[in-house]
């Protein structure tokens, strides 16, 4: 879907099969690698499926914007908060792949929500 569609149209289809509402947003990205892409539409996968799995939220949205070198995304869902990615699980797993490509991941979950997940990637 990634290579077919580009990151902007893969993230399109990704929120018709969310399971819980999402709205995209997306800014002027200009050249971005395939590996920020890759790991970009990943983070964004996973984040959405913990979504509607575990948050009980009613609505999410995503956006991507580009910050000179930086790509970011950020997740956000208005469920009842309380992600840890120190218990083991695809939060995790996001995190890594986001080193992998020198870049970071965030996550605020306070208990009662909303939840934030920010991904910041490199395109240099």
């Amino acid at each position: 879907m990634l290579a077919d569609q580009g990151l902007a149209g893969a993230l399109g289809t990704l929120a018709t099969r969310a399971g819980v509402p999402t709205r995209i947003g997306i800014g002027p990205l200009g050249e971005v690698p395939a590996a920020v892409e890759a790991v970009a539409y990943f983070t964004v996968t996973e984040a959405l499926a913990n979504i509607a799995r575990h948050s009980g939220a009613t609505k999410a949205s995503v956006r991507l914007t580009r910050d000179g070198p930086l790509l970011r995304a950020e997740i956000t869902d208005d469920g009842a908060g309380g992600a840890d990615a120190t218990r083991g699980s695809g939060l995790d797993g996001m995190r890594r792949r986001a080193a992998a490509l020198d870049g970071t991941l965030r996550i605020g979950s306070p208990p009662g929500g909303p939840t934030v997940v920010t991904v910041e990637l490199p395109c240099v």
